[in-house]
């Protein structure tokens, strides 16, 4: 695999596709090629993962932005044709989106995911040491892309901070096992789930702990669950939208993430800020 900027308008068409591809977009949703185009050469970063016939597999972008006017990155879109996934692919984009922005001299990379996508949930946290600072409702409104089911598109926004301790223990990984603190084990779950047939349901949450770590939980399969057991994933969406809004409002930050081997549920890790 050939990881690389994507610099041609032939190169560009085919990140359009793959995003097609991908999300099964509208064409008014996708971004177009020449705007990709157009936007490299002043500042974003595109980086492409490509086989060896030169077909892209995968790719990254993200935006130059600006907070508490500092320059930094907006990562809009990551994207790994099916065949590839599990292959390390999203994991080696990010990697090279990171170089890629330190050489402009920027250190903060931001953007959002869906919190009840425990894959990437896991991919976010353990993987690249991202943290999340906040919770925001129904970002891209209603969408024509049948991953997101009809239910509103809430997402966690997420901080990459390039050169923390953190980040270069979890990158600096490559694969290996994480140790992590005993301390950890003190954590407070604040929303142990029920069952119903057979998948989890959101039980009921305690919005009231005043612990230095909780845990949140949130079910594995969502994506299956939209397609086959929409109010059970409608459900879901608003218990952990309540949690996440409560916590993250309290000064609470989202640091880790604990995905089960059969990755059927995983556990959120939010520590507050005050000792």
């Amino acid at each position: 695999m050939d990881i690389r900027p994507v610099s041609t308008a032939e190169e560009c068409r085919q990140v359009t596709a793959l995003e097609r591809e991908v999300w099964a977009y509208a064409d008014a949703e996708e971004i177009p090629s020449w705007m990709l185009a157009v936007s490299v050469r002043r500042g974003a970063i595109l980086i492409g993962a490509f086989d060896p016939g030169g077909g892209l597999t995968g790719f990254v972008y993200s935006v130059p932005a600006i907070k508490d006017r500092q320059l930094t990155q907006w990562s809009h879109a990551l994207a790994v044709r099916a065949s590839e996934r599990g292959n390390g692919v999203g994991r080696f984009l990010k990697l090279e989106q990171r170089n890629a922005a330190l050489e402009l001299g920027v250190d903060l990379i931001e953007w959002t995911f869906d919190p009840l996508q425990v894959v990437n949930a896991h991919f976010n946290f353990a993987r690249l040491g991202a943290i999340a600072t906040a919770y925001e409702e129904n970002v891209y409104g209603e969408s024509t892309s049948p991953l997101h089911g009809g239910v509103p598109t809430d997402r966690l926004l997420l901080e990459w901070h390039l050169t923390r301790p953190h980040v270069e223990r979890r990158v600096s990984r490559a694969g290996h096992p994480m140790v992590r603190a005993d301390s950890l084990a003190s954590a407070v779950l604040v929303n142990p789930p029920g069952t119903n047939a057979g998948r989890l349901s959101p039980g009921r949450a305690d919005l009231s702990v005043d612990a230095r770590r909780v845990l949140v939980e949130v079910p594995g399969g969502f994506s299956g669950m939209l397609a086959d057991d929409l109010p059970l994933a409608r459900a879901w969406r608003l218990h952990i939208r309540e949690i996440l809004q409560a916590y993250l409002g309290r000064g609470y930050q989202g640091v880790d993430f604990f995905l089960s081997p059969d990755a059927q549920r995983g556990q959120y890790l939010l520590v507050s800020p005050v000792a």
